[in-house]
């Protein structure tokens, strides 16, 4: 099967986690919108024009004749279809409760920089912004990184993974957070990254897999820049 991919041209976004699972699967896809008509194609689904489930917003997936929503939701579906994901029951649901927990992450760092409303430019909510990225950085963050830095710990099968003993979809998502981290963040992750090793081990993991890093050096990985989730603006980057 090849998989359409619908995520808005020009950015990583919530798009590259699909990404990520698609290229360490080996999956044959193509991002549309970054072909020629493909982002007016995406609207007309986004409008309507299939029969199927109709999505909120990008990004979404063509397979067959499925169109599936949400990125956490996409990856239920590439992790059980690509060996992705545990077999059993309570690994997949583990997994996914993971995947949802990154999503939280994700979201929290976008609103660093977009406090008030993402329909406002970034200078619109410059002040505001720098609060919330202070405290994001003092509270937010670390909790989440001690979190997952918990869960490598006790993953009785080895804290190479955050799932079992293998390569789950969860590890891409979080390879994705550390590397967006680190370009949003950099004298922060200078600081955090230390106290927890096995998240940044696991970052360094992921990037070294054949598939992953052959994918990093492509023209398929869209660089991070500040129209997406990860913006490094340095007035919000504090080491303190």
């Amino acid at each position: 099967m090849r998989y359409e991919l619908y995520y808005w041209a020009g950015i990583q976004g919530r798009g590259e986690f699909v990404r990520l699972a698609l290229e360490a699967a080996g999956a044959e896809y193509v991002d549309l919108a970054r072909q020629a008509g493909g982002e007016a194609a995406m609207m007309r689904l986004l409008g309507g024009a299939d029969a199927g489930h109709l999505p909120f917003a990008p990004p979404f997936l063509k397979a067959g004749e499925l169109l599936i929503g949400q990125t956490a939701n996409i990856l239920l579906y590439l992790g059980a279809h690509h060996g992705l994901a545990p077999a059993d029951e309570a690994g997949r649901l583990w997994a996914h409760q993971l995947q949802l927990t990154i999503a939280d992450f994700v979201d929290e760092a976008h609103d660093a920089h977009h406090p008030i409303a993402s329909s406002l430019y970034y200078e619109d909510q410059r002040h505001e912004a720098r609060a919330r990225a202070a405290d994001f950085l003092k509270s937010r963050a670390p909790k989440y990184f001690g979190y997952f830095e918990r869960v490598l710990e006790r993953n009785t099968a080895g804290p190479a993974h955050l799932v079992g003993a293998e390569l789950t979809y969860p590890d891409l998502s979080l390879f994705q957070l550390v590397a967006g981290m680190r370009y949003a963040f950099p004298r922060a992750m200078a600081r955090l990254e230390p106290k927890h090793p096995r998240v940044a081990a696991l970052h360094d993991r992921v990037a070294a897999l054949p598939r992953i890093a052959n994918y990093l050096a492509s023209d398929r990985r869209i660089p991070f820049n500040e129209h997406g989730i990860f913006r490094h603006y340095p007035e919000l980057d504090s080491a303190a």
